[in-house]
């Protein structure tokens, strides 16, 4: 009875997070699109210059059982590597979420971009609500746990070091699959939705960065309170802020009304440090 009670406390919580993700992203005067959009006259010039995209990551897919992802190997380091599963926003696993696959990888992770669109992206704000929503969780969740088995497999990598990180949708993905799989050594939510029920929060058992944004209206500042004092309440380890002037999916670069690069810059280093920490600590170079 309590484990079908952590399913469906699960379930409602994703299907939230799309529907709050909607609720944000259509909510907007013009797509998130890849130069497409036209510039927000509201927010100052500074917090929405966004960088120029980098070249596409060129990765190579990698299948597990019906599930497929994109991996991204670094060139140097210890024989047992630490690892990520990387997940998407609702576009899909885009450019963006390429490049940081790539990106991780650069920092000496192995990096799994875990596809759970199978196969489509998109640019367009109407499809992408559509894609999520018909996404259905109980796949998503099993391509998740699949994606967990096959880093844990290969010879480069250490078992006893996977994270995870997701933005938006993936956010919400990335805190569910830390309450299903206890072998997860850390997580990164940025602007997921989030789940407070204790019984649920109990399940978590590696530390938990989060990273927010105050003008978000998907996922309201209050949620945000909550869900932090409920890692506090359980005894979790959990560093979550709010940052302030940011509204949701303020670390996509691609997102032109919304990219927020003090925030951004900010974020990202507080995951760095974070994955550092929990992850490459004290390993070893043989």
């Amino acid at each position: 009875m309590r484990s079908k009670l952590v399913v469906l406390v699960l379930a409602l919580a994703l299907s939230a997070c799309r529907r709050d993700a909607a609720s944000e992203h259509l909510s907007q005067s013009s797509e998130h699109d890849h130069g497409t959009a036209a510039q927000a006259t509201t927010a100052p010039a500074t917090d929405t210059a966004a960088p120029a995209p980098g070249p596409t990551a060129e990765l190579p897919k990698v299948t597990f059982g019906e599930a497929s992802g994109f991996l991204a190997t670094p060139t140097s380091g210890p024989a047992k590597k630490p690892a990520l599963i990387v997940i998407q926003e609702w576009w899909g696993v885009d450019d963006y979420i390429k490049r940081e696959t790539a990106r991780f990888a650069e920092q000496g992770y192995v990096a799994l971009a875990v596809d759970l669109y199978r196969g489509k992206v998109t640019a367009s704000m109407e499809e992408a609500h559509e894609l999520s929503r018909g996404l259905p969780e109980d796949r998503a969740m099993g391509d998740l746990k699949a994606a967990f088995d096959y880093l844990a497999s290969r010879e480069d990598v250490d078992p006893q070091r996977i994270g995870v990180i997701g933005w938006c949708l993936g956010g919400g993905y990335a805190l569910a699959l830390a309450t299903q799989e206890p072998r997860l050594k850390a997580t990164v939510i940025n602007y997921g939705r989030l789940i407070t029920e204790p019984g649920t929060i109990a399940k978590i058992n590696g530390p938990v960065l989060g990273n927010f944004g105050d003008q978000d209206r998907g996922i309201p500042v209050d949620d945000v309170k909550k869900f932090s004092a409920a890692l506090t309440a359980a005894g979790k380890p959990g560093d979550v802020k709010i940052h302030e002037g940011a509204g949701h999916a303020f670390m996509n670069p691609n997102n032109k009304q919304g990219y927020n690069a003090a925030a951004a810059q900010d974020a990202q280093g507080r995951i760095d440090r974070f994955f550092d920490q929990t992850l490459r600590a004290n390993i070893s170079n043989s």
